[in-house]
C-alpha cells in the first residue's frame, strides 16, 4: 500500500533548484541512439532469462476484450508491456517487446480490424509510475509498433476508439508527474495518429484523468481533469481546476458542467474517475480532500493520550501518577529506558518537554492533520450533467486511505443501471446504484484494485486488474480466478546469498519481499506440488535485502519507510528493528527505500540510514547514531524527504563510509562515523542520489550516480572518483537519455562496470569510457538493482516491471583489451558437462527426447560466418557452421558425433563401444575435448 498524509511537517532547508524537464526531441533523438546501439552492441547475443516469480505481480493498468470472444484479450501493466491471451488467460504472450517503452497508460482496441493503440506513461501519480513516449499503434497485433504522435504528454490516462471508424480516436493525457507542460488535455485524431488536435486544454497543471462516451452516440462523451503537483516531497492532489467536461460532438468541443451543479468545486477537488451508462446518466467517483466536520467525541476514559501532552505544562506533568504516566508509556511501546521515575527526570532538568511524549510517537511518516479529509464519494446525474447528487450517505471510509489519488476507477454494468463497481482497497460493487455497497475482494486477489472490466453481454463475468496481477469472475466477484502468468513484477531491489546452490532475494512494489531458489522452474508444475518456487518473507512494500555470509537463515528485510525486520527463517522468527530516536530528539526521517547494509568486515554489525546514519554492533539489537544530518535537513510536505538514498563500505578498510542522500548530497566517512565530509558539492544540485559505491578493487575509488526522475530531468548522471570523492570525472559518455538507477563493479575485472536505468541495460569493458546496450530475451525496461554472484558468475537483474533476469557474464569477466585490438576470434572457458545415461531419450514416448546442449561462447571482432570444430585429441569428431556477429556470440553444441566423427573416433579409439541413443544420435563419451573456431581453442570435459 501507498502511504502519503497530508500535512507532515519537516525542518526547512533552502528552497530546491528546479531542474529543467527533459524536452520530448531530447528523448526521441535518445530512444533513435538506443535502438542503433542495440543492434551494434558488442554485448547483443549476451542471453538473459527471466527467473520469475510469476507467482506475485505488477501493477495492472488496463485491460482490452474482445467483445464477441471474451477468451481473447490484452493487458497492460504499468512497467511491464503489453501481453496477449487467446485463450482467457492461461497463456500469455508480450506484444510491446520490440517497442522503446514497456510503460502504459491505457490500452484500446478496434477489433474489427486488429489495430491496437497504446497510451504509454502510467495513469497514476505514485512514486513509480514512470513516463511514457507518446502514443504507439500497430496494426499486426504488435509485430511492430510506430509512435503516431504525443511525445511530450508523459502520462495518457484513455483512449476511445469510435466504434464506427477506427482512424477516429480520442485521448486523455494527464501530462507531465513531476513538471508543468503543455501537452495536456483532451487529444484527437481523425486520420489515425497522423495529426492531431488539441480540443481541451484546462491549465499547464491540469491533465485529462478519465474520459468516457455514451454506449449508443461517440458524439456524447465526458471528461475528468485534475489538478495536480508532485514533488519529491510533496503530492498535491486536488485543486479548483480538477472538474468534469461534457463534448456533444464527439470530442472537437467541450464545455464544463461541474460548476453549481451539486458536484464539489473549489480547492479540495481530487481524482474524477467517470462510468457511463447512457448519454444522460453518468457516475462519477471523487477523491474530495476536503476536511470532514470535526466531530470529535468528549474524552471517556481517563487514560492519557498524546494530545493531553501537547497542551500539558511541565507542573501538570509532573504532579502526574507513576502508575498513570506508566500506563501510558507502555501501551504506546516506549523504550523500557522510558519510565516515568526517570523521564520526570528528563523533564525537571529541562532535557524534555511533556510535548516531546506526543512527539516521540509523531514519526516523520505520520499523519499530523487534525481532521481527515473525505475521502471517496460516489455522484450520478441522468440529467447529462446539469445536476448531481451523492449516492451515499455518510463517508466511504476504508477504501481510499489517505491515497485517493492512486485509484479513482469505476464501472457501470451495461445491463444494469444501477449496478456499479468502486475501485480501490477493496473493490466495491453496489446494486442499488450507489446507495451501499459490498466488497468483492477475496482471498485470491490483491487489495489494490487499478482497472475492471465488466461484460456487457454477461452478467458478473468481471476481469479484475490490481497491484497483484489479473483476477476474472463469473459470479459477480463473490469468486475469483487468478491469472498470474506473465513475469511483471517490479522490483526494487535484488540481492544473492554466497550458498553453492545460491537463492536470489527481492522486494517489490505492493507485494513484499520472495526468495527462491536461483535455478527454481518457473511453471506451472506448482499448481500440482502445491508449492511455487518462490516464498514470501515478508509484505507490505518490499525492500532492500541483505543475508549474513555465515548464516543464509538470517535475512534482514523490510517494508518502506524504514520498517525493518531481522528474520531467522531455520527458527521462524522476526524481530523488528527500526532504529528509534530518543525522547526529545526530532523524530528521524526514512525513504520509501530505507538504504541497509551488513559489513563485509564483521556480519554482526548492520548500517541503516534515515536522515542520519545507524550502527549496529549486535545485528540490529542496539542502534549508536554515528552522523549528525546528512542531508539539506528536509522540507515542508507530505512525503519524508531529506533521507539517505545509499550507504557504502570500503571492503578495503571498516569504517569507510559513504552515504548518499535523496536531495543531492554525498558524504565520506574515513573514520567510522567519528566525522563526514561533503564531497557532492560539484554535482548537480538537488538530485536523487541512486546509488554510491566503494570499489572493490581501489581503495580510493567511488562511484556515484544521480537520478533527476523526480525532476522529469531523464539526463543520465554518472561519476566516478580516485581521491574518496574530492574531484569527480563523469562517465556518462554514450549512455542514451535515461534515469540512472544503479552502477555495479564486476566482481573480476576491474574494467567492466554494469549499469541500470530506467530504459534498460548497459555494460562499459573500459572503466566507463564507453557503454554497450544489453538486449537479448531483454526489452526496455527500467532496471532498479543488479547484483553479481561471483561464484556463479551470474549477473541477476532487478528491474521494475518485468520481475528477475541472470545472465552468465563469464565471457564478459574474460575480456580484455587486447581481444578487442587484433582481429582473431577469441573462446573463452567453457563449462564442463556431465554425461547422462538419459541423453536422446526421455521416459515416455510422448515426450521429447532429452538433449544436451554445450555453450561454447566466443568473440568475434568481425561479422562474418565461422567454424566449430570439436576434436578428441587429433581427432576431429564434430564440425558445424554459424553465423557470427561482432563482439560476444554463444555457439550451442549438441555433444554428439558427426557421421565422419564417429567413423574417425571409431578407427582410432578401436576398443570404444559407442551406442547410439534412442533418438538415433551417437553422444560423445566421457573424456577431454578441444574446440577449435579459427586459430582460436579450448577445453572442455564430458564428465
Amino acid at each position: 500500500m501507498k502511504f502519503i498524509f497530508k500535512f507532515l511537517f519537516l525542518s526547512f532547508s533552502a528552497t530546491v533548484i528546479a531542474q529543467n524537464a527533459t524536452s520530448a526531441d531530447v528523448i526521441q533523438q535518445s530512444l533513435q541512439q538506443k535502438s542503433q546501439m542495440m543492434s551494434t552492441s558488442l554485448v547483443k547475443n549476451i542471453e538473459f532469462t527471466n527467473i520469475g516469480p510469476t507467482v506475485m505481480s505488477g501493477r495492472v493498468v488496463d485491460m482490452a476484450v474482445n467483445p464477441d470472444n471474451t477468451t481473447e484479450f490484452y493487458v497492460g501493466y504499468a512497467s511491464g508491456g503489453l501481453w496477449y491471451t487467446n485463450n482467457n488467460g492461461t497463456t500469455f504472450t508480450p506484444v510491446l517487446d520490440n517497442s522503446s517503452t514497456q510503460n502504459i497508460g491505457d490500452i484500446a482496441v478496434d477489433w474489427k480490424t486488429g489495430t491496437i493503440w497504446v497510451g504509454t506513461g502510467e495513469k497514476n501519480s505514485s512514486r513509480s509510475s514512470y513516463a511514457g513516449i507518446g502514443m504507439l499503434k500497430s496494426t499486426d497485433k504488435g509485430k511492430t509498433w510506430t509512435n503516431v504522435g504525443l511525445p511530450d504528454s508523459h502520462h495518457i490516462s484513455r483512449i476511445l476508439i469510435n466504434p464506427n471508424n477506427t482512424n477516429e480516436v480520442v485521448v486523455g493525457v494527464i501530462g507531465h508527474l513531476y513538471s508543468s507542460n503543455d501537452e495536456r488535455g483532451v487529444f484527437k485524431t481523425t486520420d489515425g495518429g497522423k495529426t492531431w488536435t488539441k480540443s481541451l486544454f484546462i491549465n499547464k497543471d491540469t491533465g485529462i484523468i478519465d474520459v468516457a462516451f455514451a454506449p449508443e452516440n461517440f458524439n456524447t462523451m465526458y471528461a475528468a481533469s485534475w489538478e495536480r503537483e508532485r514533488k519529491a516531497w510533496n503530492f498535491d492532489g486536488d485543486g479548483s481546476n480538477s472538474a468534469i467536461y461534457k463534448s456533444t460532438d464527439a470530442g472537437n468541443s467541450w464545455t464544463k458542467i461541474a460548476d453549481k451543479s451539486g458536484f464539489p468545486t473549489g480547492n479540495g477537488v481530487g481524482r474524477i474517475g467517470l462510468a457511463v451508462f447512457n448519454e444522460n446518466t453518468v457516475y462519477a467517483f471523487h477523491d474530495s480532500q476536503f476536511r470532514r466536520k470535526d466531530t470529535k467525541k468528549k474524552k471517556t476514559s481517563n487514560a492519557l493520550t498524546k494530545e493531553d501532552f501537547k497542551t500539558m505544562s511541565t507542573g501538570e506533568f509532573l504532579k502526574l501518577t507513576d502508575k498513570k504516566l506508566n500506563t501510558y508509556l507502555k501501551t504506546n511501546g516506549f523504550q523500557e529506558k522510558y519510565r516515568a521515575e526517570n523521564v520526570k527526570q528528563m523533564v525537571r532538568s529541562g532535557n524534555v518537554k511533556p510535548i516531546d511524549l506526543a512527539k516521540y510517537l509523531e514519526d516523520a511518516n505520520s499523519m499530523l492533520f487534525d481532521t481527515p479529509v473525505v475521502g471517496a464519494e460516489v455522484f450520478k446525474t441522468t440529467n447529462g450533467g446539469k445536476s448531481w447528487k451523492k449516492t451515499h450517505e455518510g463517508y466511504l471510509d476504508d477504501l481510499y486511505y489517505s491515497y485517493g489519488y492512486y485509484f479513482g476507477e469505476i464501472r457501470v454494468d451495461p445491463q444494469d443501471e444501477n449496478g456499479i463497481y468502486v475501485l480501490g482497497v477493496p473493490i466495491l460493487k453496489s446494486k442499488d446504484g450507489g446507495k451501499t455497497f459490498k466488497s468483492i475482494s477475496r482471498e485470491n486477489v490483491h487489495a489494490d484494485h487499478q482497472a475492471l472490466w465488466v461484460n456487457p453481454k454477461k452478467q458478473g463475468h468481471l476481469i479484475d486488474g490490481n497491484d497483484g496481477g489479473l483476477n476474472i469472475s463469473y459470479d459477480d466477484g463473490e469468486n475469483w480466478i487468478k491469472l498470474n502468468a506473465p513475469a511483471v513484477g517490479q522490483f526494487y531491489a535484488v540481492y544473492a546469498d554466497n550458498q553453492k546452490n545460491y537463492k536470489v532475494y527481492g522486494g517489490l512494489q505492493d507485494n513484499g519481499v520472495w526468495v527462491a531458489n536461483h535455478n527454481a522452474r518457473i511453471d506451472k508444475r506448482w499448481k500440482q506440488t502445491g508449492q511455487n518456487p518462490y516464498e514470501s518473507i515478508m509484505g507490505g512494500d518490499g525492500m532492500q535485502v541483505q543475508v549474513d555470509d555465515r548464516n543464509p537463515n538470517i535475512v534482514y528485510t523490510g517494508y518502506q519507510f524504514g520498517n525493518y525486520f531481522r528474520i531467522d527463517r531455520e527458527k521462524g522468527r522476526n524481530k523488528y528493528i527500526q532504529p528509534k530516536h530518543t525522547l526529545g530528539e526530532n523524530p528521524y526521517r526514512f525513504n520509501w527505500q530505507t538504504p541497509i547494509l551488513l559489513s563485509k568486515h564483521n556480519q554482526d554489525i548492520l548500517y541503516l540510514g534515515g536522515n542520519k546514519l545507524h550502527r549496529s554492533l549486535n545485528k540490529g539489537d542496539d542502534w549508536e547514531t554515528i552522523s549528525e544530518d546528512l542531508t539539506t535537513g528536509g522540507k515542508k510536505g507530505n512525503v519524508a524527504y531529506g533521507t539517505l538514498t545509499s550507504i557504502s563500505e570500503s571492503p578495503f578498510q571498516f569504517g569507510l563510509l559513504y552515504t548518499g542522500s535523496d536531495d543531492g548530497l554525498v558524504h565520506v566517512s574515513k573514520n567510522g562515523g567519528g566525522s563526514w565530509t561533503q564531497i557532492s558539492n560539484s554535482f548537480p544540485k538537488n538530485l536523487w542520489v541512486s546509488r554510491v559505491i566503494a570499489s572493490k578493487f581501489k581503495k580510493e575509488r567511488v562511484y556515484v550516480t544521480l537520478n533527476g526522475y523526480r525532476f522529469d530531468d531523464f539526463t543520465p548522471y554518472v561519476f566516478v572518483s580516485d581521491d574518496y570523492g574530492q574531484t569527480w570525472k563523469s562517465i556518462s559518455s554514450n549512455i542514451p537519455t535515461s534515469s540512472v538507477n544503479v552502477i555495479r563493479e564486476d566482481s573480476e575485472n576491474e574494467n567492466v562496470l554494469y549499469l541500470g536505468t530506467d530504459n534498460g541495460l548497459f555494460v562499459s569493458f573500459d572503466y566507463g569510457t564507453s557503454w554497450e546496450a544489453f538486449s537479448k530475451n531483454l526489452p526496455n525496461v527500467a532496471v532498479h538493482d543488479l547484483v553479481i554472484q561471483p561464484t556463479a558468475k551470474h549477473l541477476i537483474v532487478g528491474t521494475h516491471g518485468r520481475s528477475l533476469y541472470k545472465a552468465n557474464i563469464g565471457a564478459i569477466q574474460e575480456f580484455t583489451k587486447g581481444i578487442k585490438k587484433h582481429n582473431k576470434i577469441e573462446i573463452f572457458t567453457i563449462n564442463s558437462i556431465r554425461k547422462r545415461g538419459s541423453w536422446g531419450s526421455s521416459w515416455s514416448k510422448w515426450l521429447k527426447a532429452n538433449t544436451p546442449e554445450l555453450n561454447i561462447p566466443f568473440y568475434a571482432n568481425d561479422t562474418k560466418k565461422v567454424t566449430v570444430d570439436i576434436f578428441s585429441d587429433d581427432t576431429k569428431v564434430n564440425s558445424f557452421s554459424i553465423d557470427a556477429d561482432k563482439g560476444f556470440n554463444e555457439a550451442i553444441f549438441d555433444v554428439s558425433f558427426s557421421k565422419k566423427g564417429l567413423k574417425a573416433y571409431k578407427k582410432a579409439n578401436k576398443d570404444t563401444d559407442i551406442k547410439k541413443a534412442k533418438n538415433d544420435v551417437y553422444y560423445l563419451p566421457k573424456g577431454k575435448y578441444i574446440i577449435k573456431i579459427g586459430e582460436a581453442s579450448s577445453k572442455f570435459e564430458v564428465k
